[in-house]
């Protein structure tokens, strides 16, 4: 039986079709929904294992590691697999991890489960870039870099929200194994959709040094790094932040701050079209200043101010993220695999970096000095925990405007 092609051949130039954007987000969706999903129920996992908020955040962000070695591995060999075979045999095996992690019987087990999650996730993600940039036309190829991003937005809101409900219906196991199921439905799917596409012969040593020879690439490497970076620096403790003393959110309100995300289904499938009419160099400029202006915003005692800035930094990074993503895809003359791998693994190592430098924020002995400071200041709603973050993470978009300025001057 045929199979329908998620992308046209590179004959077929112009708009990508409507269904084939909604194929392209959704394989999307359900190659990363895994990542984003237990970031909503750290609090429950918490409880469960008996530990601290910095270590579970710790062992839910495993998937980081992960995800860095398998784009590395990818940009390594990556051009000899069959993109086709690769990506079903990684959403295949992201299946098993996901379903151990309901009966994970400790701290260590979980985190390692997370670790081969991560490798799934970003082999998985790593081939179906590469597939998307030797199968569209150059027309095309920034609406289907858009369209994954957006189904890696759409990941992001519904696999919290779904992972929440999950937990508050049929506990964490069920939650966990639910998860599983969407592994399958995503192995499903690429079947039905993704075409045969013969691997292309020859070692990658070539085409690494001509990568790292390309000013441009170095640039989208940078700000892949970088964008990750304030990112995780911004959303990873966001729970921990408003349920603490500042805001005292309860979980309901809780969950519903991921509604945030919303804005950014709507505005990251524009990238392409925005590409289009004004370029990559000031759409991807744009959005990182967009996300530096939401940035202060976080250091108001307010939480419609803090919401809106969680708005304006998530609609700003993503939008970067695909016009980032899209130019690898483009620019890379060839050995595609190694060139999105090499982008990724520097997306993830700043991921890795934001991780390790956020940790000793939220000590016990942290928590215990700042909510005594918040009982001496009564009356005075603060936020103790988000200016250091904030700050940082102000810094690091900044660096991207730079690097993203300096390119555009070339």
């Amino acid at each position: 039986m045929p199979q329908t092609q998620v992308m046209a051949p590179p004959a077929m130039a112009g708009r990508l079709a409507l269904h084939r954007s909604l194929l392209i987000g959704l394989i999307a969706f359900l190659t990363l929904v895994d990542l984003f999903a237990a970031q909503a129920i750290l609090p429950s996992l918490a409880v469960r294992y008996g530990v601290s908020p910095a270590e579970m955040s710790t062992a839910v962000n495993a998937t980081t590691l992960g995800m860095a070695v398998a784009a590395l591995g990818v940009a390594l060999f990556g051009r000899r697999v069959p993109r086709r075979h690769g990506i079903l045999a990684s959403l295949l095996l992201l299946g098993g991890p996901t379903a151990l992690l309901s009966a994970a019987p400790d701290l260590p087990s979980f985190a390692a489960l997370r670790v081969v999650q991560g490798l799934c996730m970003a082999t998985a993600f790593t081939l179906t870039l590469a597939h998307l940039g030797e199968r569209c036309a150059m027309r095309q190829s920034a609406s289907a870099f858009a369209a994954y991003v957006t189904g890696n937005v759409a990941s992001n809101l519904v696999g919290r929200l779904g992972a929440a409900a999950l937990v508050d219906h049929v506990g964490l196991v069920g939650c966990f194994l639910g998860f599983a199921l969407l592994n399958l439905a995503g192995v499903a799917l690429v079947h039905a959709t993704i075409d045969r596409v013969a691997p292309t012969a020859g070692g990658t040593g070539a085409g690494w040094a001509t990568h790292l020879r390309n000013p441009v690439l170095l640039t989208c490497f940078a700000i892949g790094f970088c964008i990750l970076f304030a990112f995780v620096g911004t959303f990873t403790y966001v729970n921990f932040v408003l349920a603490g003393p500042a805001f005292g959110l309860s979980p309901m309100q809780l969950g519903l701050i991921c509604l945030v995300f919303l804005p950014s289904v709507a505005t990251t499938p524009l990238a392409g079209r925005i590409v289009a009419a004004i370029g990559a160099r000031p759409t991807l400029v744009g959005g990182l200043v967009l996300a530096a202006l939401g940035l202060p915003l976080l250091l108001l005692p307010s939480l419609p101010a803090v919401a809106g800035g969680m708005v304006l930094v998530a609609a700003g990074t993503f939008l970067a993220q695909a016009v980032a993503t899209g130019l690898v895809g483009r620019i890379a003359a060839h050995d595609r695999a190694a060139a999105s791998g090499m982008y990724l693994a520097a997306y993830f190592a700043g991921g890795l970096r934001r991780q390790r430098r956020a940790r000793p924020s939220l000590s016990a002995a942290r928590l215990d000095r700042l909510r005594r400071r918040h009982r001496r200041r009564a009356g005075r709603r603060r936020r103790p925990w988000a200016a250091p973050a904030s700050r940082q993470g102000i810094g690091r978009i900044a660096s991207d405007v730079c690097l993203a300025l300096r390119w555009a001057r070339r």
